[in-house]
């Protein structure tokens, strides 16, 4: 076991003094990939693990691949807005598509920081003596109004540069943690324990639970906003690159820990990871607390600048940057005592997944105005899927 710490521990370290070298750190395109990547990994891998586990066992890794697949698909007619955008070839119908595309992000983005806030409460609390539902969510409420003051106060300029050092914390902790995993594996086959679990929900159950797991690969439309910093074809690029690297660690991650558990054998919660953890090797808890906190209040603090920088636009700055910043802490709090994680989880994909309904929407509409039938179609077909998601994406039960 010291052995397995020893390698965890190392192979964590160099990957995070290669992120943080200075030719990435100065690379124009690892600096494109960041936003995207620290969203789309930024929550999923603290609670796919369990769930996908608990929910549909061997299948678990197929489940995965339907989630990036969807989001895959997405992200494609999210480029096309923007390669669109770029050669101004848009009917008028798409730019007031746009508009309503605009507001629906601006609320998905609320249900959004509750989401990560409610998980970094969770974890926060995970570890110490007072692990209560009730301690985690009266942590959550209190860095909702840390924040609240800060935006309110100062702004967010001091915390911009969080971003880039979480996601490299957090790409170097997810490293060791595969390896402490692959060591795990090992042991099982030579044991002989492998588990080939049954999945416990099938049919629309299953199909409206992935439904409702969207959120969890959501982060990829954030390039779509990017233009001030970057052109269109290095935007997509990054989107292309961050969606490509997503899934390679979360398909590893998740067949990883598909075959290595029995049913049972962790007691399920927003927090199972942990306890998955503490049985491939103790130092991984640790790191994945840090990780985890350090993840979410970056995730929280981007996605409540985006919010408040939204609205002030969408409104004429008849609503100004601070006051939705109250407005988002505001129905954040009450979703946190309303709400356990699970079921924000499921709002939070439902909200994203009709924001990628409406771009989805703009991305047929101009496909047809430009002549291009096949294409349009296809997309229309996607909008269906959409809609879908949206009606009938639901929470993980027990949580």
């Amino acid at each position: 076991m010291q052995y397995e710490n020893a390698a965890i521990a190392a192979v964590t370290l160099i990957v995070l003094a290669a992120l943080f070298s200075p030719r990435i750190t100065a690379s124009r395109n690892w600096r494109a990939l960041i936003t995207p990547l620290a969203s789309i990994i930024g929550s999923g891998f603290l609670v796919l693990g369990p769930i996908l586990n608990d929910s549909y066992g061997a299948w678990a890794p197929l489940l995965m691949l339907f989630l990036c697949a969807a989001a895959w698909a997405f992200g494609a007619a999210i480029r096309c807005n923007i390669a669109a955008i770029e050669a101004r070839t848009r009917p008028p119908a798409a730019e007031r598509l746009e508009h309503l595309a605009s507001w629906v992000l601006a609320f998905a983005y609320i249900i959004s920081v509750a989401y990560y806030l409610n998980l970094l409460g969770a974890f926060g609390m995970r570890l110490t003596p007072w692990n209560t539902p009730h301690n985690a969510r009266l942590l959550t409420t209190a860095i909702f109004l840390f924040i609240l003051a800060v935006g309110w106060i100062r702004g967010f300029h001091a915390m911009e540069r969080m971003e880039e050092y979480s996601v490299g914390l957090k790409l170097a902790v997810i490293a060791g943690m595969l390896v402490g995993l692959v060591f795990f594996l090992a042991e099982k086959v030579k044991e002989g324990g492998l588990s080939i679990n049954p999945a416990s929900i099938t049919g629309w159950e299953a199909l409206t639970l992935a439904f409702g797991l969207l959120i969890t690969v959501q982060g990829f439309e954030t390039t779509r906003y990017l233009g001030g910093a970057y052109d269109a074809r290095t935007r997509i690029r990054a989107m292309i690159h961050a969606q490509a690297l997503s899934t390679v660690i979360y398909v590893v991650y998740i067949a990883l820990i598909a075959f290595v558990f029995r049913p049972g054998e962790v007691p399920f919660s927003e927090t199972g990871i942990i306890d998955m953890m503490k049985l491939v090797a103790p130092i991984l808890p640790y790191m994945l607390i840090v990780a985890a906190v350090a993840a979410q209040f970056s995730a929280a603090v981007a996605d409540t600048a985006g919010a408040g920088g939204l609205f002030e636009e969408l409104t004429r700055r008849r609503l100004r940057e601070r006051d939705a910043y109250a407005l988002l802490v505001a129905i954040g709090i009450t979703l946190t005592w309303a709400a356990n994680i699970f079921e924000i989880i499921a709002y939070a994909s439902r909200a994203f997944a009709l924001y990628y309904t409406v771009q989805a929407t703009i991305a047929a509409v101009t496909a047809w105005h430009r002549g291009k039938r096949a294409k349009a179609l296809l997309l229309a077909l996607l909008v269906l899927l959409g809609l879908a998601i949206t009606l009938f994406g639901r929470a993980v039960e027990g949580g």
